[in-house]
Parts: C-alpha cells; sequence; structure tokens
C-alpha cells in the first residue's frame, strides 16, 4: 500500500506515526514544507520518497507536484495527522481519486459550529450553539444562550483563543481580543469534569480507545499560568461514571462517519451525571496524549494506527495496566531556567514509577506558556491504582518548581 503522508516530521509526534505506518508495511511518501535535511532521522529511515513543497497551503501548487513527483505511481491512501492539514488531505484525496475523507465531511470536523449542528440532528447532546461573525452577532448570541458563555473559534484547534465569559463586562474585553478570529462560536458553558475519548478506527469499527481525564479543565489551565496541568490517562475504563460518555462517544464516531484513522473528541460529565459533547477532531491529540497511551498499556499504539490505516489486521494485545498521568510545568519568571526546585526529592521519593522526564535544564529560555501546553517541559508518571497516581501528580504539581530570570 502506498501511503501519502502530509508533514512526517511536524509536528513532535510525527516521526513515530511515521514510523508505526511503515513498520506495518506500508510504502511511506512524505510531503512537508521541511527541507529534507532537517527532517529527523527516525523520519527519513522510514520514508520511501520526500517531496518538498515551498507551502503546504496551497493545494493546487501542491497537487501539481505531486503528479511531477509520483511519476503515474498510484496512491491508497492519503494521511495527515495535524489538524491544519486535514482539509488538505481531503482535498488531495477528492484531486488524486484516493478512499478516505472528502472535504465536506473533514470540514464537519475542522467547523464546530457545522460538527455540532450534525450531532444535533442525531440527537447527541451539545451545548447550546450559535456561530458569529461580528460583535454584534456574538451580543445576540450571548443574549439567547445566557452567561455563563464560552467564545472559541470555529476552525481552531485546543483551546486557543477561548475564553469563557461570565458576564457584559467580560464579553466586551473578549471582543477586543477577538479581533483577529473572523468567526466564532458562542456556546453554553457546560460546568463539569472533562475528558477525552481517542480512538483508532477501521472501516468505522473502533478498534482501540482511550480515555483520559483533564485536571483542571484546559480553559482554566489556559487562564492560569500558575497551574500545573494534568492529563490522566485512566486504566478502568469500565467505571460506571464513564459509561455514558463512552457510549456518546461511539454514538459521534457514527453520526460523523468516521471510517479509517485516529480520532480525538472532549466531552464533559456534569453533577448530575449528564454527559455533553465538546467536540472532534479527526487526528490524535496533542502534547504527547498518544505516549502516554503507550505507557498505558505498554503496546505500540503508533503502529496500531498504521496496521489500521494500511488495512491490517489488529493483533494487538490492549491490557489496560495503568493509569498515566502528564504534569506539564511552567517556570516561574521570565528569560532563562535559573534553578529547578524539588526534583531530587521527588526522584528519590517515586522515581520508579517515572517513565518519561522532559524538563527543560538550567539554562534554557523559558517558553510561552501560552502558545503550548508542554510548556518548561512535563513529568510523566504511571501506578496501577488511580489514587497513588493522583497523589504523585499532585506532588509534583506543587513541589516541583522551575524559576527562571
Amino acid at each position: 500500500m502506498n501511503v501519502l503522508l502530509i508533514s512526517p516530521g511536524y509536528p513532535a509526534d510525527m516521526p513515530e506515526f511515521t514510523r508505526g505506518l511503515s513498520e506495518a508495511g506500508a510504502t511511506v511518501i512524505g510531503v512537508g514544507d521541511q527541507h529534507s535535511g532537517a527532517l529527523p532521522e527516525l523520519v527519513r529511515r522510514h520514508l520511501a520518497a520526500y517531496i518538498h513543497v515551498p507551502s503546504l497551503w496551497d493545494e493546487q501548487a501542491v497537487a501539481e507536484r505531486l503528479r511531477q513527483e509520483l511519476s503515474g505511481r498510484s496512491l491508497d491512501r492519503i494521511e495527515c495527522l495535524w489538524e491544519p492539514g486535514i482539509m488538505l488531505a481531503a482535498q488531495l484525496r477528492e484531486i488524486f481519486s484516493v478512499p478516505g475523507m472528502r472535504p465536506d465531511q473533514a470540514r464537519c470536523f475542522r467547523d464546530k459550529e457545522a460538527m455540532k449542528k450534525r450531532l444535533d440532528e442525531a440527537g447527541i447532546r451539545t451545548p447550546r450553539h450559535f456561530a458569529a461573525d461580528s460583535a454584534a452577532a456574538c451580543w445576540e448570541a450571548a443574549e439567547q444562550v445566557g452567561f455563563p458563555i464560552i467564545i472559541k473559534p470555529i476552525a481552531g484547534a485546543g483551546s486557543a483563543d477561548t475564553y469563557r465569559i461570565n458576564n457584559r463586562d467580560e464579553l466586551r474585553t473578549a471582543l477586543g481580543q477577538l479581533r483577529h478570529v473572523p468567526l466564532v462560536s458562542v456556546e453554553e458553558f457546560v460546568e463539569g469534569e472533562e475528558y477525552t475519548f481517542d480512538t483508532i478506527t477501521q472501516d468505522g469499527k473502533i478498534l482501540y480507545y482511550n480515555v483520559a481525564w483533564y485536571r483542571p479543565r484546559p480553559l482554566i489551565a489556559r487562564s492560569n499560568e500558575w497551574i500545573s496541568p494534568q492529563v490522566i490517562a485512566l486504566r478502568d475504563v469500565t467505571d460506571e461514571a464513564l459509561a455514558d460518555g463512552l457510549c456518546m462517544g461511539e454514538a459521534v464516531i457514527a453520526a460523523m462517519d468516521f471510517e479509517t484513522g485516529f480520532t480525538h473528541m472532549e466531552w464533559y460529565r456534569k453533577a448530575d451525571g449528564e454527559v455533553v459533547f465538546g467536540e472532534i477532531g479527526a487526528r490524535p491529540p496533542g502534547a504527547h496524549q498518544v505516549d502516554q497511551m503507550k505507557f498505558a498499556c505498554d503496546f505500540d499504539v503508533f503502529r496500531a494506527w498504521g496496521s489500521a490505516v494500511a488495512d491490517k489486521d489488529f493483533d494487538f494485545d490492549v491490557s489496560r495496566l495503568y493509569n498515566v498521568a502528564t504534569i506539564y510545568k511552567r517556570a516561574q519568571g521570565h528569560g532563562r531556567i535559573r534553578h529547578i526546585e524539588g526534583l531530587d526529592a521527588l526522584q528519590e521519593a517515586f522515581g520508579q514509577h517515572v517513565v518519561w522526564n522532559t524538563l527543560l535544564g538550567v539554562g534554557n529560555r523559558r517558553r510561552d506558556w501560552r502558545q503550548t501546553l508542554v510548556s518548561d517541559g512535563f513529568i510523566m508518571l504511571r501506578h496501577p491504582e488511580l489514587a497513588d497516581t493522583l497523589a504523585m501528580a499532585d506532588r509534583v504539581g506543587s513541589e516541583l518548581q522551575i524559576y527562571a530570570s
């Protein structure tokens, strides 16, 4: 099977997906705007060919370059796991008559308003919502939904440019900060815990799924620099408290007619037990949450995805062995990392449970926490018992401090 993979070297986990697809038996042809010399070695090792284009955002130019470089070689699939490239992949499938998601379907994954309308029609509970393309439309939608509300970009990813608005004064302020966003969704704010439902599917059948718990909700974490956000991949996905959310997730996959690949859905569970849809992407989650899945089950989730795409049998043993917590850290201060406090004591206390440490070292310039959830690095740890996992995660959150100046 010849698979065209868009942007095989970026974002950070794409090299592993490239490897997984190749090891599943596919002939992987990459296309991207990175020069070949800038590709990670893991990517270069698993590509049969790489086609460099000046820009991935000129669909016709990309298509023409592919025609020239492929020299008549047929494509069996075209894949993209990066949110901005989802539409490009759909357009190229149509141009080259390759099976998979077409532009109209892909648009429902990218356009949050179209997404929710489709699920409304399927009887799935979504927040009350309106699209707005002006300040006046936002005011009108806010009056219809009622405060508190959420405003987010129609075609956004993650929680960037997303605001909780409690009153008219906050709406006035938020509108000033959203002038660069042409179209937004104004939604009911749903109070509750937030979870994910992440799937690998093949021909519409869910082969593997993961449930992660956000502590706290991403919108809160994005609004407060002092917070060390946590994402917990849950071992016990049979917990009765999750059952309705999982059923809803399966219904969303069916309603969106998603066939083969990775999806990432977010949903809420209210205090009264009601579950409410958040949003779904036709891609995996970011911020190394796929690595969480790997460490939770001790299996090669990247190759599992590759097998689904390459139309192979899913012969992976998915034994849910651990809860896995990722704690993202943000330095205090600005400039370069000068001191890390508490790491040695925490390592001594439960280092055997730590599976990954990506903290920036002393001397590195700290990152902009508003632009990346990974921030100044993370600690990833695991334990079979959820209570122990949470206790360790909370200690990392409170006792590990990074200082910059």
